[in-house]
């Protein structure tokens, strides 16, 4: 599900979770765990990325409709759980995104200190990065609006969250939704050398920086976030929400099949 491997004193994490990498409560505590293991290990940088043309396309929304609100009552706090261990996460963390990376998926990507994006490959196709969640139909959950306010600007961030649209490599860099594009086959390697040169910065420097920056977040999080979380899980719950999950993922499989 999430591999690792050494590449200088930088450790790659690669998400290898089903076709899609698809955001569900088993991926959410398996990145929790695995950054856990790096701070036990002392491990100074890491990058993340995911397989294939696919960062992650977002939360699992045929496991929300499966499992309804028993499902949704697991996975949301693990969803709160795994973005708050990415933002936590004292040593530099950089996003490799290799391919699409939608609503959920972006919002992870957002939560890293530095975001690297392939470019269009060979074949003149490239990965798109968004938050199309209100076109599904569904509400933010608090801890990924607030990381995602924070990583973008204000009229990024509303842009992205009213329109639902996604975006290729080159606009995502315009909005400072991704930090610079990159050849696909210099992605890892590149990024890799960005962990670094982060991870030659004074530690505790770094660290404090970090926390500072994401202090007004996890201080919205604290403050708002069990009343807001009761009322996106009474939404994500209700048979309304539902039918328009099912109707989104309808129209969407019926585009790809033709």
């Amino acid at each position: 599900m999430i591999s690792g491997e050494q590449r200088g004193p930088v450790t790659v994490l690669t998400l290898d979770h089903g076709k899609a990498n698809a955001v569900d409560t088993e991926l959410c505590r398996g990145l929790v765990a695995a950054l856990d293991e790096m701070l036990r290990e002392g491990t100074p940088a890491v990058v993340l990325t995911g397989t294939g043309r696919i960062f992650s396309a977002g939360v699992d929304l045929f496991q929300v409709l499966d499992g309804g609100e028993e499902y949704l009552r697991e996975f949301l706090p693990a969803l709160d759980a795994m973005l708050r261990a990415v933002i936590e996460f004292p040593h530099p963390l950089v996003a490799a995104v290799n391919g699409h990376a939608v609503a959920g998926g972006c919002v992870l990507a957002c939560g890293c200190d530095r975001r690297l994006m392939a470019g269009a490959g060979a074949d003149g196709k490239a990965g798109r990065i968004g938050v199309p969640e209100l076109a599904v139909g569904v509400p933010f959950p608090t801890m990924p609006l607030e990381v995602l306010r924070t990583a973008v600007s204000s009229a990024t961030f509303r842009d992205l969250v009213y329109s639902g649209r996604t975006v290729a490599p080159e606009e995502a860099m315009e909005l400072g939704l991704v930090d610079r594009v990159v050849d696909a086959d210099d992605l890892l390697g590149e990024a890799c050398a960005e962990a670094e040169r982060l991870s030659d910065l004074p530690e505790d420097a770094f660290a404090l920086t970090k926390r500072q920056f994401w202090t007004p977040a996890l201080d919205a999080m604290d403050r708002h976030g069990p009343a807001w979380s009761a009322e996106v899980l009474t939404q994500w719950s209700s048979e309304t929400t539902q039918d328009r999950i099912r109707r989104y993922l309808d129209k969407t499989m019926g585009q790809k099949k033709g």
